[in-house]
């Protein structure tokens, strides 16, 4: 159980998700597998994990499977169909305040609303606010910034599993997100505000309720009080 929060306050639901894919680029790549978890009230109370098939061209890259241990043996046997993972998924985004966590949220989100939309279920993600734990992780610690890090960093090894599998890594971001907010009650000012590497830029589609800062590895001024400033400065030109 988490600790009762100011974003418990503001948001009755909590979704934190992740995905497994045969690559980065979201447009030509591919889900093969989603995992989710829904809180309320500090306590999960629904889960969702699947494979996904793929589709009948794609072939699963060797890589994946080392990095994964999902075969495509296993997506052929077990693999459930595009539409009923979209379908599952957008079933847990129907109660109303609810909050979507990843970790890189920008990257799964990508993945999640091609996914959707070939399924003409992108209204499933209207009106929904977004919360990436990476870029509060990284206003946080210094580099490396992988999910294993901060799971190290925040003493979690024994309680959670990174283990590159969807629902797992949703269950570590769960307990990591708690963590970080016991040590510092500002996540809800992260909502909708997502870092991204000034060198590399935005990756993927630009969401557009979200705000893009750029964020490097300085850590003297959190990246919510930089907007508000950059903001301000705006409107006073």
């Amino acid at each position: 159980m988490g600790i009762h929060s100011a974003l418990e306050d503001r948001f009755t639901h909590l979704v934190l998700f992740d995905t497994e894919t045969t690559g980065i680029d979201p447009t030509r790549e591919e889900i093969i597998e989603i995992g989710a978890v829904s809180i309320t009230a500090g306590e999960e109370d629904s889960s969702f994990n699947a494979l996904i098939r793929l589709s009948p061209s794609r072939t699963l890259p060797p890589f994946i499977t080392e990095l994964t241990g999902i075969t495509a043996e296993q997506l052929d046997r077990t693999g459930i169909e595009k539409a009923t993972a979209a379908e599952s998924f957008c079933k847990l985004l129907e109660r109303e305040d609810t909050l979507l966590v990843a970790y890189n949220a920008q990257f799964d989100l990508n993945f999640i609303y091609y996914l959707l939309r070939e399924q003409g279920r992108t209204a499933s993600l209207k009106n929904l606010k977004f919360l990436d734990a990476l870029t509060v992780y990284k206003d946080r610690r210094d580099y490396p910034h992988k999910l294993k890090d901060a799971i190290a960093a925040y003493g979690l090894e024994g309680e959670v599993e990174n283990s590159h599998r969807a629902v797992d890594d949703a269950r570590a971001m769960t307990a990591l997100l708690w963590a970080m907010a016991e040590e510092k009650d500002d996540l809800l000012e992260y909502v909708n505000l997502f870092g991204y590497h000034p060198k590399y830029g935005i990756s993927g589609k630009r969401i557009s309720s979200i705000t893009y800062m750029p964020q490097g590895f300085r850590r003297d001024i959190p990246l919510y009080e930089r907007a508000r400033n950059e903001s301000s400065a705006a409107q006073n030109v």
